[in-house]
């Protein structure tokens, strides 16, 4: 089963997010805060991808991108940044940190999920 990291801190959006992939088939890690993610991580070495929020208390989701793309076993997992920064210069930062994809919340879960599978094909068909 593709495991799914999900990185949000509020727990409502979290609970929206964590239902459609579970609905969608997908085994789903929660996250609260970017140092639990981290954890989980290392817990979890097959997660096949990472769903981070941008904006957290203590390490934000940008530097958890960070770690992820410095650490060898971590360095190739798809990452999407799933955010209410909605500026072009968010968006690019983020692509320019080493994430694969951005959405901006609101969001409609179809996208959310079609944009995970994305990532999966990329990925899986190397």
């Amino acid at each position: 089963m593709k495991r799914v990291l999900v990185l949000e801190d509020e727990s409502s959006i979290r609970g929206f997010i964590v239902i459609n992939l579970r609905r969608a088939g997908y085994e789903v890690i929660e996250a609260e805060s970017g140092e639990e993610a981290l954890e989980r991580l290392k817990e979890n070495p097959d997660t096949t991808v990472a769903l981070l929020d941008i904006m957290l208390p203590g390490e934000d989701g940008l530097s958890v991108l960070r770690q992820l793309r410095s650490r060898p076993e971590t360095r190739e997992t798809p990452v999407i940044l799933v955010t209410a920064k909605s500026s072009e210069l968010d968006t690019v930062k983020g692509l320019d940190l080493g994430a694969d994809d951005y959405i901006t919340k609101p969001f409609n879960p179809l996208e959310l999920i079609a944009r995970v599978k994305s990532q999966l094909r990329r990925y899986t068909s190397l």
